[in-house]
């Protein structure tokens, strides 16, 4: 059964569908209309469960998510009907958004330098809530847009492990921080809250903790300054699947903690969050075809020798796979985002097959397209697949189509349990394909949903929103 998310067609299973499964109906498909391009399956009942584990886990702090993750449209619909807020860095992604509907106030505009123009835009979108780190910024902002509500972005602390770190980049040292407050102070600014990223894909829960206690003493000096500080954004680096170095489960304890300590809840400071990976990086799965494949011999020097038949133990033979996506495309992330990838044949294989030492290769003519450089596989014959799991995150949002190469085509499942609890009316067939499916998620009405936005963000200047 299909039901539609905007024109975004989802099958509907019963529960108990492998994603192994739906991949090999998907690649039965393409086998008989003879096509070999990539396949990613977007599994949305896992962004169902990852947004309401985190409304359990850290239920004082709002999930803002960060678009720049993964951009699919189904992936920001879905999480809009959810009642997720985003976090946003450019005018594109900003129109998305607002283009499924969603009300200005649930969007900040997270990225500390602007271009002017793009300012100019969330000026005229109403699009308030803005980072900034840099007095240039200040200016900017007094001449384009003097109105918007301004979040000084902080540096976290560096002596913590994290997969990419983002200070090289943006934050002011919180020392130096009162400077800025106090420029914000003389061009009349609002100044309502501190932001911090302690790094994308963090493996020390103690890096928020550190973060959180700087933010309270730069939050204080707001206060002392006169501002109206209402708002803490406690950035990203959660993790995204059940492999990562560290489990979402005791970042979030101690995230509970440090918040209770310096931002205790009788404060009302609205708390919010940039989680990016943490949503989506599992729901994704990435299947790959042999396009070509080369057979070597290495002898004990490391030179190779092409193969003309079937390798032997004594030939010391590696396969060299050629797939149908590598580091230009979804694989981006093995260069952009320091990511490990688990290469998974789609055949059944036996435990007992031989393996041989392997190398898997992007389809396009550079050489630095590698995706494994060593790795042991089963033979495998050209027309054949593999698959990659947790790629949803800084895949495909960031890949080319470098050559000529075709992105992946995209699919998406979800169980019908998880389907009809986010969209009940969708069991009556009321809402066609025409018509897409409801805004609101079950139990929330619309002033509901309007009063929540009130309260946590102030009145959203008189613009009617879906949400």
């Amino acid at each position: 059964m299909k039901q539609y998310l905007g024109n975004q067609a989802v099958d509907i299973h019963q529960s108990g569908h492998s994603t192994h499964s739906i991949i090999e109906t998907h690649v039965a498909h393409a086998k008989l209309e003879g096509g070999d391009e990539s396949l990613i399956i977007g599994n949305l009942g896992d962004i169902v469960h990852k947004y309401n584990n985190w409304v359990r886990k850290i239920p004082r702090v709002k999930p803002f998510y960060a678009v720049k993750c993964n951009d699919d449209s189904a992936v920001l619909q879905i999480l809009a009907d959810l009642g997720a807020n985003f976090d946003c860095a450019s005018k594109a992604e900003i129109q998305k958004v607002l283009s499924m509907g969603v009300c200005p106030s649930r969007i900040i505009y997270a990225n500390p330098c602007k271009q002017s123009s793009m300012i100019r835009f969330a000026a005229k979108a109403n699009v308030e809530m803005m980072t900034f780190d840099n007095e240039s910024e200040l200016h900017k902002v007094k001449s384009l847009f003097p109105t918007a509500k301004l979040v000084l972005r902080i540096l976290p602390p560096s002596n913590f492990k994290v997969q990419c770190e983002l200070g090289i980049k943006f934050g002011v040292n919180p020392a130096k921080a009162i400077h800025l407050l106090r420029a914000a102070k003389s061009l009349d600014l609002d100044v309502m809250g501190v932001s911090f990223h302690v790094g994308s894909g963090c493996q020390e829960p103690e890096a928020f903790v550190a973060a959180i206690q700087q933010a309270r003493m730069v939050f204080d000096q707001g206060l002392d300054l006169g501002f109206n500080m209402t708002l803490l954004d406690i950035g990203g680096g959660f993790p995204g699947h059940a492999g990562s170095f560290i489990a979402f489960d005791a970042i979030s304890q101690v995230v509970n903690m440090a918040l209770d300590k310096y931002f205790p809840a009788e404060e009302g400071v609205t708390l919010i969050a940039e989680p990016g990976r943490y949503m989506v990086a599992s729901a994704f799965t990435l299947a790959v075809n042999v396009i070509a494949k080369r057979v070597v011999a290495r002898d004990q020097n490391g030179s190779t020798e092409e193969l003309n038949g079937e390798p032997s133990v004594s030939d010391q033979p590696a396969v060299m796979y050629y797939v149908s996506d590598g580091v230009y495309g979804s694989f981006n992330c093995l260069l952009y985002d320091h990511a490990e990838v688990n290469i998974k044949p789609l055949k059944y294989v036996d435990v007992d097959d031989m393996t041989f030492e392997s190398s898997v290769w992007g389809p396009t003519c550079d050489g630095m397209d590698c995706i494994l450089k060593n790795v042991q596989l089963p033979m495998h014959e050209v027309g054949e697949w593999f698959y990659f799991e947790n790629m949803g995150a800084y895949t495909i949002a960031a890949a080319s189509t470098f050559n000529g190469m075709q992105n992946p085509t995209r699919f998406y499942y979800c169980d019908a349990d998880i389907w009809f609890d986010v969209y009940p009316e969708a069991v009556t067939g009321y809402h066609s394909a025409q018509h897409g499916l409801p805004f609101l998620r079950a139990g929330h009405s619309l002033h509901d949903t309007f009063e929540t936005a009130s309260e946590m963000f102030g009145e959203s200047n008189g613009i009617m929103c879906n949400y």
